[in-house]
């Protein structure tokens, strides 16, 4: 089992965790993921490592209160063991050749764009990272960001934080003023890395997305997390996360993610009705 050795709410509805498993932290790097189960008889889920302290032993893990199994692993407390935790999988977020990147993440995402920042940081890159949300109160992470970007932009869409508006807008604005980026790394809500392409693409930035759809062995043989790439099947479990976002069906992404809101609607009544009962 793996103890929980500290716990932080970062907002309503976003909690981070550090996780005491050494071997994973031994080999971690920036856009890799692990599944765990809270308990034995819990679902599998992957959760993208948000950090990782090889010297500790601990992984970090940042996740959004969304359906049955994150509202379990939220009522579990520092000092707590959760059943299994198994990782690194998938592959790291490729650095080689990059010179000047531009990050851009939104919502819960972010946590899967700080440590992709900070990798580039540590590698002397120069970094410009773009966060987004949809106001001040869902807000994560942004001393962090801070820590590791040249320039920072932070939006919300109404506007009670930093800039209103969304992060396409930025992003344009500094492509258009001749920020040559090698590269843009997009993390977030699907919605928005595809409108993030849209914006990259007339201009032929390269772009990279991160996808992060259902997954359940981590392994490629249960097929739950397979896209579409180029025309071709790809599965982010083994060929991902990251891809070229301009070769990414989008659409039939988010039609296969949205086939389960009404499954996770339903584990996250039943969860939430057993641990009031529990109270």
């Amino acid at each position: 089992m793996y103890k929980i050795v500290s716990k932080r709410v970062l907002n309503p509805t976003v909690t981070m965790m550090d996780i005491y498993a050494p071997l994973v932290a031994k080999k971690a790097e920036a856009g890799q993921f692990i599944i765990l189960r809270v308990d034995k008889d819990g679902e599998r889920i992957p959760l993208t490592v948000a950090g990782y302290d090889r010297t500790a032993g601990t992984v970090k893990i940042i996740f959004q209160i969304v359906g049955g199994t994150t509202m379990l692993l939220n009522a579990k407390e520092e000092g707590e063991f959760i059943e299994d935790f198994v990782g690194p999988l998938g592959c790291a977020t490729k650095t080689e050749g990059i010179k000047k990147v531009c990050i851009v993440g939104g919502g819960v995402g972010c946590a899967i764009a700080l440590p992709v920042a900070q990798k580039f940081h540590e590698l002397g890159c120069e970094v410009h990272s773009i966060i987004g949300f949809r106001n001040k109160d869902l807000l994560i992470l942004e001393e962090e960001f801070k820590a590791c970007s040249d320039k920072l932009t932070v939006m919300t869409d109404d506007g009670s934080y930093g800039r209103q508006g969304v992060v396409t807008v930025p992003l344009k604005e500094a492509i258009e003023a001749g920020e040559n980026y090698d590269e843009v790394i997009t993390i977030g809500p699907l919605i928005m890395m595809k409108f993030v392409v849209a914006t990259t693409k007339p201009y032929g930035v390269p772009t990279t997305v991160s996808m992060n759809p259902i997954m359940i062995d981590g392994t490629g043989m249960c097929g739950g997390c397979r896209l579409t790439v180029g025309g071709k099947t790809k599965f982010a479990c083994v060929d991902g996360p990251d891809f070229d976002g301009f070769e990414v069906d989008f659409d039939e992404a988010m039609a296969r993610s949205n086939a389960y809101a009404e499954f996770e609607q339903r584990a996250r009544e039943k969860n939430c009705n057993l641990l009031k009962g529990a109270n």
